[in-house]
């Protein structure tokens, strides 16, 4: 039974680790984030993004609704400008299962000539997807400086229209929650 659970448990985190969105930041930290309030997105960077147009406007309501909710303005006149790419690529993960279950009579450790062959499985599961990056940039308007990076790395899940707007807007969740740096810290 503690071996059935066991691989329960495993299993379940075979598969969240299939989902998981791995984060990264990096910042300026001279700049005082407290005073950048409004925001607009930045066309020029986000109509080099190599991904489709209708991935675009994904990325962009997603990125617009994230930060609505932290208490930011859409504005004419920003503060900061919002940017964003993306890269992806093919990535193939190899994973051996060695299940050795002998059964064996005799003294000690070593060779046995009594061992009795058991079962003896290999199993070799071999699993290829697109890992996909989202790059968010977030520029001082009046500067015209790059202030804060998000990164975020995950498996990318293209099924179907509604799956992938949710991974879209997962990858977003995640990267804009860590901006401001200040609240991250806290």
């Amino acid at each position: 039974m503690k071996y059935f659970k066991f691989i329960i448990v495993v299993f379940a985190l075979m598969l969240t680790s299939c989902s998981a969105i791995k984060v990264t930041t990096d910042y300026d930290t001279q700049v005082d984030f407290s005073r950048f309030n409004t925001f607009a997105f930045y066309k020029p960077g986000i109509d080099k993004a190599d991904i489709s147009n209708l991935d675009k406007k994904r990325v962009l309501r997603a990125i617009e609704a994230e930060l609505l909710l932290q208490g930011f303005v859409k504005s004419d006149n920003p503060d900061m400008l919002v940017s964003f790419f993306t890269k992806s690529r093919e990535r193939v993960n190899v994973n051996q299962n060695q299940n050795n279950m002998g059964f064996g009579f005799g003294w000690g450790m070593g060779w046995n000539p009594w061992m009795m062959g058991g079962m003896n499985n290999n199993n070799v599961n071999v699993s290829q997807f697109t890992e996909g990056t989202l790059f968010v940039d977030f520029i001082d308007r009046e500067k015209k400086e790059l202030v804060w990076q998000g990164i975020g790395t995950g498996a990318l899940k293209i099924e179907d229209r509604e799956k992938k707007e949710a991974r879209i807007k997962e990858f977003v969740k995640e990267i804009i929650s860590r901006f401001p740096p200040e609240k991250s810290k806290k």
